[in-house]
């Protein structure tokens, strides 16, 4: 690794496109910190928290619901730490690392045949839709219900989904005899990110509220905002963790410290090996996106946040921003995330 700071005219450049994104009505606020592995540290804020929050401004210490980063700042390194320690095996399925199905067969559940690797890869064919709605009143497990679904298609082609990591977090609870909920919070106990959790938080100044889903309903706010999360208590391997930038960026400094003594930069590097080709110049590794030959390592949550990494330079961005506050769908952030990944190669 070369580590190598970030031209103060992309961090510029990255000031002006928060700005915009405030400005234009796509976020009340939001906050970005990009660093490098030796613990330099810039951080950008604009707007406020939001409106309910009064003139607070956010900070590297607001918490915003992390959406889809659950699935790489909780379930996959939890799943290296369950490998690492003999609990799991990542070519083998699913199904035995769950509480055992009724189903007499295996073609009862097909989805249960799905290997770990596939499903950190988004390759296991399973039924891309997840309405945890439907299972309402059903007595049998949620983890069974998820795998007697049939398969969309045959394992191997990416298709971007929920529910597998829905199952990695239940196959780690299991495999644990313990929630995953606790299983994570030690984990960024060792890790130092102090702010870091599962939700339900209370409402405050410092915690960023998300979408108001009916007119004179109360506004989502220390609660997750995904649907499917929600209904499993707030507790789920692909949402439910609340976070700050400031934690993000701790986080990504464990990733990229080849002596991290965690392992975690050890179980990164194996999660960027890729695993299957999306598009022309983007793969996906075990949960990571890669991009230009894996230079770029990153991944974005629903609400409005992402995190970037940069091996060979040491590199990273952190965002946070709450742009469902306006309802759906987030794409406001997109042209924030593009400058962010050529920023972070530059």
């Amino acid at each position: 690794m070369n580590i190598t700071p970030f031209d103060p005219a992309d961090v510029h450049s990255l000031r002006d496109a928060l700005d915009t994104l405030v400005t234009t009505g796509g976020s009340p606020g939001g906050v970005l910190v990009c660093g490098t592995a030796d613990g330099e540290r810039h951080t950008i804020g604009a707007g406020v928290v939001a409106p309910e929050c009064g003139d607070t401004p956010p900070t590297s210490d607001t918490v915003y619901d992390a959406a889809s980063l659950t699935k790489v700042i909780a379930t996959w390194p939890l799943i290296g730490r369950a490998a690492e320690a003999g609990l799991i095996e990542l070519d083998a399925p699913v199904r035995e690392f769950l509480p055992p199905f009724t189903s007499v067969t295996s073609g009862e559940a097909p989805g249960g045949g799905a290997t770990l690797r596939q499903l950190l890869a988004h390759t296991s064919g399973l039924r891309a839709e997840t309405r945890l709605d439907r299972y309402r009143g059903n007595p049998l497990s949620l983890a069974e219900l998820l795998c007697r679904e049939p398969l969309e298609e045959p394992p191997g082609r990416h298709r971007y989904l929920n529910r597998g990591f829905i199952l990695l977090g239940l196959a780690l609870a299991h495999v644990h005899g313990r929630p995953l909920h606790e299983l994570a919070a030690d984990l960024w106990a060792d890790a130092n990110m102090t702010a870091t959790t599962y939700g339900p938080i209370a409402r405050a100044v410092h915690v960023a509220p998300t979408e108001q889903r009916l007119t004179a309903a109360p506004r989502i706010w220390g609660a997750v905002h995904d649907d499917n999360a929600a209904l499993m208590g707030g507790v789920a391997g692909h949402a439910g963790v609340f976070t700050t930038t400031g934690d993000l960026a701790t986080y990504a400094e464990h990733l990229l410290d080849p002596a991290d003594p965690l392992g975690l930069a050890a179980w990164f590097e194996a999660g960027r090996t890729p695993q299957v080709s999306i598009e022309p110049g983007i793969d996906r590794g075990l949960a990571w996106l890669l991009a230009d030959d894996a230079q770029a390592v990153y991944h974005h949550g629903w609400t409005g946040t992402s995190l970037f990494l940069a091996p060979a330079t040491g590199r990273y961005l952190a965002i946070c921003t709450n742009a469902v506050y306006h309802g759906r769908p987030s794409t406001r952030v997109a042209p924030l995330r593009a400058l962010a990944r050529k920023a972070l190669i530059a």
